[in-house]
């Protein structure tokens, strides 16, 4: 079997891919592209953002984003490969590559801590992106020396509160607001 991996060889239905990369086939075997967020994705995350629904966006950001603005779009593009990662899924849509979702952690200011976060686009939802995104995410964590991931979430969130628990995350009401939740997963062996 081919090193999808290789940076010579271009998986099957994507444009050449050079660097770390995964092939991963979704529930309903749709094939989705999973990367490190680079520079040049900066306007495709933007898209992204502005296609999710107002509820999507809420959830994400706790809060109303109508559109990002460039200090927002800095800091989300604003990765090192240790302290703050973020893997990006791309699928075809009429010959282009479409971010459909994303999964990123920044170290915390905690020793060995970093909160993450993760956004599926609505219509790519219920088919296990979010989890192999979060698989990716946490796998690079404990790589690089994190021992404890958590995530901040609104209370309503169901989507979330459904992958945290599949991911083994325990869950408690955020004590500073009683419509937030605070998912936290432990990432030593």
């Amino acid at each position: 079997m081919p090193d999808l991996n290789s940076p010579t060889l271009s998986p099957p239905g994507f444009p050449s891919v050079t660097g770390e990369h995964w092939i991963e086939t979704l529930q309903d075997g749709t094939p989705v592209l999973i990367r490190p967020l680079r520079a040049e994705d900066r306007e495709r995350e933007k898209a992204f953002i502005l296609r999710l629904s107002p509820e999507s966006r809420h959830q994400r950001f706790l809060g109303e984003i109508v559109e990002p603005g460039t200090s927002l779009m800095d800091q989300l593009m604003d990765v090192d490969a240790h302290n703050r990662v973020a893997y990006v899924a791309l699928a075809h849509d009429n010959g282009l590559l479409l971010e459909v979702g994303i999964s990123r952690y920044a170290a915390s200011g905690v020793e060995h801590e970093c909160e993450c976060a993760i956004t599926v686009a609505d219509d790519w939802q219920q088919r296990g992106l979010g989890t192999r995104l979060m698989n990716h995410l946490i796998a690079t964590a404990r790589l690089n020396h994190f021992k404890r991931m958590y995530s901040i979430d609104s209370a309503s969130n169901t989507h979330m509160r459904a992958l945290a628990d599949a991911l083994h995350f325990s869950r408690e009401r955020d004590p500073d607001d009683a419509t937030q939740v605070i998912h936290r997963l432990s990432l030593q062996s």
